[in-house]
């Protein structure tokens, strides 16, 4: 499985009063991990623009375990689970300190067609090529 983690520092900006990550940035910092490891594979968003395919977020879903918090260094890392017929990603943010578990996440997006806007029930050609694997 394709794997990719990057480590945040938690900005002052992304708190609330308390000090707290607002729930809404977490989407956010997945969204960061999501291209690191779509770059992996070289096949990053304007790749896949490029070979005539939009991903559009289907489906994405978050369990949020605990806080991070202002100045905290938070790991966020993505795994690729399907790709057969989607682009399935699991998620976890955890505390870069103490290796506590913040957040558990997953997405699952979809191709598309560029031009006609179709949805696509197989991922297409070039996401086996980027992996290396044949269609099984």
């Amino acid at each position: 499985m394709k794997q990719a983690s990057l480590t945040i520092n938690v900005p002052f900006f992304d708190v609330d009063a308390m000090q707290v990550v607002w729930h809404g940035h977490y989407i956010k910092y997945i969204e960061m991990a999501r291209s690191e490891l779509l770059r992996t594979f070289d096949y990053d968003y304007p790749t896949m623009e490029a070979n005539g395919h939009l991903w559009p977020i289907v489906d994405l879903r978050l369990k949020y375990v605990a806080s991070a918090t202002y100045g905290q260094d938070i790991r966020v890392t993505a795994t690729l689970v399907e790709w057969e017929h989607r682009l399935k990603m699991n998620y976890e943010i955890r505390c870069v300190e103490t290796d506590e578990l913040l957040t558990k996440a997953t997405s699952v997006q979809v191709a598309v067609c560029k031009n006609t806007k179709e949805m696509l029930f197989e991922s297409p050609d070039i996401v086996f090529e980027k992996l290396g694997v044949t269609r099984s």
